[in-house]
């Protein structure tokens, strides 16, 4: 049972991010403001870790520097204010489903902008270089196969959901036309590049302040004071600012708490056990998870083009895994290039 926990923790935390990405969707159909709900969805996150991090790390905690703090700002801004605020406005132009699918492009982007920032290499001469291009090159064609064609639609034959009558009219008014479709998807790409470069810089974040927790309560913390500020800008009418014992209070509780809190410990538990790329393999689950739940629960209806386009991310993304697998099987010396047997697979 113990080698399972790794294998059940990660079907856990996708759907955790199914969930997010639902949720998310439900509370801006249902009328929320983006930027309030970012606000609040930061601020319970906030609320939710301080005491943990006041516990844990009271005594161990690095010296905050001036510089350090103003690195942890920056950084806040670019990878949650900005990254979270942008796939609220996606949502609205799309549907979850394609928030999951396109959350598949993250690993590719992450390791192409290492590649402009010269943490990563190409060698286009090995297999694994051409493997990493191939699959970059799937993930363009996916993004466009989702953006510029849709196809029949694909209705499950289900008529009766767990969610239905008033959301689920309110999805159909708001079904998005296709230049609103366009724009959320590459709203969606672009709040994925500012994930990505959030997760890049934070690892050299992390070399000046090792405590993980801590960087995140920050991050936390700093987000909701500049999430704040945003929502005063856009959502100047105090009735956006309104709670009531709804799907809007629930997502702000999911996403701040459950999202935030259970996914960061469980993440660096799989992390420790199995690796990151063990992780990162198991991303196409959230676009299963969701899309099963969105089709049953809230009969969301799914266009060929999405599923397509799906298929494509997901394949570019074990692309890009196999080879960057394959490159590190090779710098460690644990896989020979020039040795190759008579089925063509690598001599350990």
């Amino acid at each position: 049972m113990r080698g399972k926990k790794p294998y059940l923790a990660v079907v856990l935390i996708q759907l955790i991010y199914a969930g997010y990405f639902l949720l998310t969707k439900l509370a801006l159909d249902v009328g929320m403001n983006t930027c309030v709900f970012v606000f609040y969805r930061q601020a319970a996150a906030t609320l939710f870790l301080v005491p943990i991090t006041i516990i844990l790390e009271r005594k161990s905690a690095p010296p905050l520097s001036f510089s350090l703090t103003i690195k942890i700002f920056l950084l806040s801004l670019i990878g949650i204010t900005m990254s979270l605020n942008i796939v609220g406005v996606a949502l609205k132009y799309t549907s979850a489903s394609l928030g999951a699918a396109t959350s598949n492009t993250l690993p590719i982007i992450t390791f192409f902008l290492a590649v402009l920032l010269r943490m990563e290499s190409v060698k286009l001469r090995s297999g694994p270089g051409i493997m990493k291009l191939g699959g970059v090159i799937l993930c363009i064609a996916g993004v466009a196969t989702i953006a510029f064609f849709k196809g029949p639609l694909l209705k499950l034959l289900v008529h009766h959901h767990l969610i239905s009558s008033r959301i689920g009219e309110m999805q159909q008014e708001q079904a998005p036309a296709a230049d609103s479709w366009i724009k959320g998807v590459f709203l969606m790409m672009l709040s994925n590049v500012t994930w990505a470069l959030w997760l890049l810089l934070q690892g050299r974040l992390l070399k000046e302040c090792p405590s993980k927790l801590l960087l995140t309560t920050l991050q936390c913390l700093l987000s909701t004071i500049q999430s704040f500020l945003v929502a005063l800008v856009f959502a100047r009418d105090l009735t956006q600012w309104k709670l009531g014992f709804d799907v809007q209070l629930l997502s702000i509780f999911y996403c701040g708490v459950v999202v935030t809190g259970v996914t960061f410990y469980l993440q660096a538990w799989v992390i420790e056990k199995k690796g990151p790329i063990f992780l990162v393999m198991t991303t196409p689950l959230i676009m299963i998870f969701t899309v099963t739940i969105s089709a049953f629960v809230c009969g969301e209806i799914i266009s060929l083009g999405s599923v397509l386009g799906g298929i494509l991310l997901v394949g570019g993304l074990y692309c890009v895994l196999w080879g960057k697998m394959k490159e590190e099987e090779i710098a460690k010396g644990e896989c020979n290039p020039k040795v190759v047997d008579e089925k063509a697979s690598c001599l350990v």
